[in-house]
């Protein structure tokens, strides 16, 4: 996606370890013509998919899902990080680490949100060693559910999770892929290396 790569390349900051940082249009500021757009381009992708409900992970995740659910006039449900106070324990949950805050989460979804009939688009701000994607889905399939694609707004490519998730046989979108950081400089792969 041409838009979100030049956002990348002009506000992106690469910073020590392999880290993207994009809070300045993605994921603490957000750019909403450009969050627009996202969603218009996982519904595009996804075309092919029965989508019943998009599935995120609080808090980075809600920009992109939101928009892509309100394309395809389905809800959104996002996994929570930590259980709030109205929560019972009638709940799916799942252990997700995450790689650029070093701490593990236990995130949970209502089991009154996601039905056996259910099929999910699961969507996320960035794929790297794929432990939030893995994570919803475990959480989909304990409800009973179907994982209907995997939409990622930046994939860390050189990074195992891609493999992981189509190892595991999820359909996987990205909208953005990144073959390298080294040196402070973003290198994208190339769009014809990918289907």
């Amino acid at each position: 996606m041409q838009q979100l790569k030049e956002e990348i390349m002009n506000y992106g900051i690469v910073l020590p370890g392999d880290v993207l940082k994009v809070d300045s249009f993605l994921n603490h500021q957000i750019n909403p013509k450009l969050s627009a757009e996202i969603g218009k381009e996982f519904v595009r992708r996804f075309s092919e998919k029965k989508i019943t409900k998009v599935l995120t992970i609080e808090s980075s995740g809600i920009a992109p899902g939101l928009m892509t659910a309100l394309e395809l006039d389905v809800q959104l449900v996002f996994a929570r990080k930590k259980k709030s106070l109205t929560m019972n324990s009638d709940v799916y949950s799942a252990s997700v680490y995450s790689y650029t805050k070093n701490e593990t989460n236990e995130i949970t979804v209502s089991k009154n949100f996601i039905d056996a009939d259910d099929h999910l688009l699961v969507i996320d701000d960035f794929l790297a060693n794929g432990e939030a994607a893995i994570g919803l889905a475990k959480i989909v399939e304990q409800a009973g559910a179907t994982v209907a694609g995997i939409g990622i707004v930046i994939e860390k490519s050189f990074q195992p999770g891609r493999d992981k998730l189509i190892e595991a046989g999820y359909d996987v979108e990205s909208l953005a892929r990144i073959a390298s950081l080294k040196d402070g400089q973003v290198k994208f792969v190339e769009e014809m290396t990918f289907a």
